[in-house]
């Protein structure tokens, strides 16, 4: 090991290499002569010496990082020296690869020491900087790191690390420019309220808005800005210059502050930097203001939604307008943006911007690809939420979709068109049935091909098949159904492509929606094939990072580089120590999403199923197949980093539990373990990578649908335990702090839990201990500012009093008074609906102890009330229907037309129930009876 010291740089590489390998077998407390090589070289006070004993003691430790441990107190000792010696930049660098390496395994001993470092380390990497700008890139990992590790670590120094990352993303090269602002915005990620608590938002925006509104060098320009424009569309995706991916970083972590920061606060500061850009002469200031408003949509849509849609709206159209293309593009960008995050209400602009939209698609051959792209884009997520109101323009945008199909060369436009008519379809539905024979000619000659350059087109048409299937009706698409599942069978056996799998999924579910008799042939073959997507580990690839020598040295080096490659052929895959990390292809989770989506869906259509998937046959198939399942849907949720596919995971679960309910949890042990992932999903303890606000929502969303789907599953008494731990988390989100998506989320999830409590076994005495902690939070959601939280409430209240029953009837004139209160000032149609139905399930519960007059009396026309709750009563069907003329007694008390109004209700409802109608009416006294009967017989 000595020789390391006098041989050359090459032979010093390949030295410590070797001996990185040997410590992935030897232990370094076994190996003493190397603990004595490292101390004495790091601490020599020969500059050399030093630096080669640092290149050493990085590569043993990057191999092996654990059982350093005992010496990590010792090491870190080092570094704080290491860190001062700022005229050895090759030493600054080893050093600081070390620590990266060691810093996921400190422990609490060790944070003190890591802490008192920061300061040095951010001195260090500014002098690596100057000596070497590619090292210095590769060290700012360690930010990452400790943000990832211990982030309690640089707490202490967010200021400081938070200025050092804007001078190296204003100032250095572009490479490492993007590795610090990538470094910030994990940092927002993180500790979102640190930074703002620091006062540091506003010189961040002050660092961003001159970079990401400068007029791009010469030959730098954004792709989709580039006057030559002749590319396929999707270089705005994977930018050609560092440039470009700087100013994509810069909009990064605007979209990040969006995602993680308090709307009001982080608009007072963000959006008087944007109002300046747009006012601008300058095209690319206007273009950094648009993209600014375009980030802002998804993190921040509620805030947009409600308080500054319409202004901000307004803005991105008269960009469409701009006589610069470069506007024109962000704008367009921003009104997809819009389109995607800001519904429903966006919607109701339809007038406006449809003829834009129609008129930037006009001419598909002339226009630029990047701006098609957007224009696409736009128009997709516009028309996918306008259901019958897109049927004005639906000529026009089929002539223009089929005539894309059959008459342009260009491939990009195609797959575009394909995927529009996807989104029109969805609108549309039946209205698309005059369409659907040409379509699916021009769809025809895409979904057989087996050329590789028309792959993209082929999976984008199996999608818009497969939306097809879901939107046109079954008499339409029924014919094609079992040719689709051929289809999708051929491809999947003569080509290997995880999209194009994905795609067939999609189908088969599809299909099963319309015509499920058509997967029972080929069941087995199907799910073995999603079954294995879920289980595989294609598509993951093994880092090793043995890096023999340096990079200046890689070419005259490359013989010995092949023999260490060799060298390590012999490593067991078990030593997964070994492997520095793992990357997984986009595509390939996607498909396992997709897997989980379909399993769920045909699942839930397909009875058949059951049957299919089996070999061995004393075992009941239902059991079987959830056996094989919900055990891996489990795993996926507790271990998988792409939110995506947990969200997929938990939605097929729920599809699941839903169609087998009970079956579900007749194996004793899974009420525990579904319980628990929705659980630890709501308390953000999965092993995602990290928690992003919006996707948060939806995550806990999908996780919160599942719990009244469990609770309508099992008898209440078992599930109780659960449900205890399980009710404070949704509870804690109807806080009058958080957002409406959480408060509304909130409350309704607690009506459908108590609305499931009431069909179950023992659902009336979990309810009614339930009901003391519930009905504040549902009292106080009534009186919410939002109309949405308090429709939910409403709902929750019904709910609970039908599930509780004689419990809470003590609650009852509070709860009535609350009702009372509200519907003095409700404006809200859906709000007034819900309390009818609310009323519906008291009266239900306690017929007595609601006073109808009373009721009534709030209501103008009172009728309105008397037919919700009639017709609400009588859709029940949980008690005699006799119960349901208690009604009549409140004939006499109306006003003449509204007694007409209730008596031909009656005289509707009376046909149909003749016995029952002249139960009720016997019961009335002799003077309402006749007053009744002479107003049906007039009618």
């Amino acid at each position: 090991v000595n020789i390391c010291l006098t041989c050359s740089h090459t032979v010093q590489h390949s030295l410590s290499q070797l001996c990185a390998v040997m410590v992935k077998h030897e232990t370094p407390d076994r190996w003493p002569a190397l603990l004595q090589l490292l101390n004495q070289s790091t601490k020599s006070s020969n500059s050399h010496d030093r630096q080669v004993g640092l290149l050493l003691l990085n590569k043993v430790v990057d191999s092996n990082p654990e059982p350093f441990k005992p010496h990590y107190c010792q090491l870190l000792q080092l570094f704080s020296t290491v860190l001062q010696d700022h005229n050895n930049p090759t030493a600054l660098y080893y050093c600081i690869l070390t620590l990266t390496a060691i810093t996921a395994y400190t422990g609490s001993e060790e944070m003190n020491q890591m802490r008192s470092i920061i300061p040095s380390l951010i001195i260090a990497l500014k002098h690596l900087i100057m000596a070497d700008q590619d090292q210095a890139s590769e060290a700012m990992e360690v930010f990452n790191e400790l943000m990832e590790s211990e982030v309690s670590i640089i707490v202490p120094h967010v200021a400081d690390i938070v200025r050092f990352c804007l001078e190296v993303g204003v100032e250095c090269l572009d490479s490492l420019r993007v590795k610090a602002l990538s470094c910030i915005a994990f940092l927002i990620k993180l500790k979102s309220k640190t930074v703002l608590k620091q006062k540091l938002l506003n010189p961040i925006l002050q660092a961003i808005f001159p970079v990401l509104t400068a007029v791009p060098p010469a030959g730098e320009q954004d792709p989709e800005d580039e006057e030559d424009d002749s590319g396929d569309g999707t270089d705005n995706d994977n930018p050609k210059h560092c440039a470009a991916q700087v100013r994509k970083s810069f909009i990064t972590i605007i979209d990040t502050m969006a995602l993680h920061m308090p709307p009001e606060k982080l608009f007072q500061q963000v959006m008087p930097f944007a109002q300046t850009c747009l006012a601008s002469e300058n095209p690319y200031q206007r273009k950094g203001g648009l993209m600014c408003l375009a980030v802002l949509a998804e993190g921040c849509a509620d805030h947009i939604r409600t308080k500054m849609l319409s202004s901000m709206l307004q803005t991105v159209c008269q960009s469409l307008s701009d006589s610069n293309q470069v506007v024109r593009s962000a704008g367009l960008f921003a009104l997809g943006q819009f389109s995607e995050y800001l519904q429903p209400e966006v919607s109701k602009y339809c007038a406006e911007l449809m003829p834009l939209l129609l008129g930037y698609l006009s001419s598909l051959n002339q226009a630029k690809a990047g701006h098609v792209t957007k224009a696409f884009y736009a128009l997709e997520n516009f028309m996918e939420n306008l259901g019958s109101d897109i049927e004005p323009y639906l000529p026009t945008l089929m002539e223009t979709m089929l005539s894309a199909l059959n008459n342009t060369e260009n491939l990009k436009i195609k797959e575009l068109a394909v995927s529009a008519i996807g989104a029109i379809a969805n609108a549309a539905k039946e209205l698309l049935v005059p369409y659907f024979t040409p379509v699916i000619e021009s769809l025809k000659g895409f979904l057989t091909t087996t050329t590789e350059e028309m792959r993209s087109l082929q999976t984008q048409s199996l999608d818009t098949l497969s939306v097809l299937a879901r939107t046109v009706g079954k008499d339409v698409f029924s014919p094609l159904a079992a040719e689709c599942v051929r289809l999708g069978l051929n491809l999947t056996d003569t080509i290997d492509d995880p999209d194009l799998r994905r795609c067939t999924y999609s189908l088969y579910s599809a299909v099963s929606t319309v015509s499920p008799d058509c997967l029972t042939p080929h069941l087995t073959a199907i799910t073995t094939v999603m079954l294995l997507a879920l289980k595989s580990n294609e598509g993951i690839t093994e880092d090793k990072t043995f890096v023999l020598l340096d990079d200046d040295d890689d070419d005259e080096n490359e013989e010995e580089e092949k023999d260490a490659e060799d060298f390590l052929e012999d490593e067991t895959e078990a030593d997964v120590h070994d492997v520095a990390g793992f990357s997984v292809e986009n595509a390939y989770i996607d498909e396992k999403e997709d897997a989980c989506d379909a399993l769920g869906e045909i699942a839930f259509n397909t009875g058949h199923l059951l049957y299919s998937c089996i070999c061995l046959v004393p075992v009941p198939a239902l059991q079987k197949l959830l056996d094989v399942v919900l055990p891996c849907f489990l795993e996926t949720v507790r271990t998988e980093h792409e939110r995506q596919v947990v969200m997929g995971v938990l939605e097929s679960m729920n599809g699941i539990i839903k169609s087998c309910k009970e079956e579900v949890f007749r194996n004793p042990s899974r009420l525990k373990e579904v319980s628990h992932v929705i659980r630890d999903v709501l308390k953000k303890k999965c092993l995602l990578l990290v928690f992003q606000a919006e996707y948060d929502a939806m995550l806990q969303e999908f996780a919160g649908e599942g719990i009244p789907l469990v609770t309508s599953s099992v008898p209440a008494d078992q599930f109780a335990p659960f449900l205890n731990d399980l009710l404070p988390l949704i509870m804690s989100k109807a806080k009058s702090s958080c957002t409406v998506a959480d408060r509304s989320f909130s409350v309704g999830t607690i009506g459908e839990i108590l609305d499931a409590l009431v069909n179950v076994s023992g659902g009336q005495r979990v309810a009614g201990r339930l009901s003391n902690r519930l009905l504040p939070v549902l009292v106080a959601g009534v009186k919410d500012s939002d109309p949405e939280v308090r429709n939910n409430s409403v709902f929750a209240l019904g709910c609970l009093a039908q599930a509780a029953g004689p419990i809470v009837v003590s609650d009852y004139p509070m709860m009535l008074s609350v009702f009372s209160n509200l519907l003095a000032k409700e404006s809200d149609l859906r709000v007034i609906d819900n309390l009818c139905a609310a009323l519906c399930r008291m009266i239900m519960s306690n017929v007595d102890a609601v006073p109808l007059e009373q009721a009534c009396s709030h209501f103008t026309p009172p009728v309105k009330l008397i037919f919700n709750i009639t017709m609400n009563l009588y859709s029940l069907q949980t008690q005699p229907i006799t119960k349901i003329w208690r009604f009549c007694s409140l004939f006499c008390l109306l006003s003449a037309e509204n007694q007409n109004a209730l008596a031909m209700l009656m005289k509707e409802l009376a046909q149909h129930h003749l016995a029952d109608f002249q139960a009720a009416v016997s019961s009335l006294p002799a003077e309402q009876q006749a007053k009744l009967s002479a107003a049906i017989s007039a009618l």
